[in-house]
């Protein structure tokens, strides 16, 4: 079975290395190398599987899932400019599929209980484009 969680959140980044000159990632990037950044209202949804528990009749705890959610990646991600106030992206680009794997190594230790696994991790930077990560396989 499978158990999807949403959480939205908003933040501003630069697309851009950099060990690259502005020559270069504009070249890469276009205009999210602008040096000023953009913003996105990010939408992630976050899909556990298992088995229900016989007992709860759950695959997880929703409010449990929330909590992490809220800790990992909204709290430390909201609001902010992500190269400048979130490690790793001082060092690593802010791709959305880099934020993808970023989310998962955030939340995937924090799924403790037997028998369930994070299955994916979708981010939407836009209502058209999202990235989808099931983890290093």
């Amino acid at each position: 079975m499978f158990l999807t969680r949403k959480a939205e959140f908003s933040a501003s980044h630069v697309c851009a290395n950099p060990a690259w000159s502005a020559d270069r990632n504009q070249a890469v990037y276009g205009s999210n190398a602008n040096p000023n950044g953009h913003g996105h209202n990010y939408v992630l949804e976050v899909t556990l599987t298992g088995d229900p528990d016989p007992v709860t009749g759950m695959v997880f705890d929703l409010r449990e899932l929330k909590e992490i959610l809220n800790r990992e990646v909204v709290d430390p991600m909201d609001h902010r400019f992500l190269n400048k106030e979130v490690p790793p992206f001082d060092r690593v680009v802010p791709t959305t599929e880099n934020l993808a794997v970023e989310i998962w190594k955030r939340i995937e230790p924090q799924i403790t209980r037997e028998g369930v696994r994070l299955h994916n991790v979708r981010l939407y930077e836009t209502g058209d484009l999202f990235v989808d990560y099931g983890g290093e396989r």
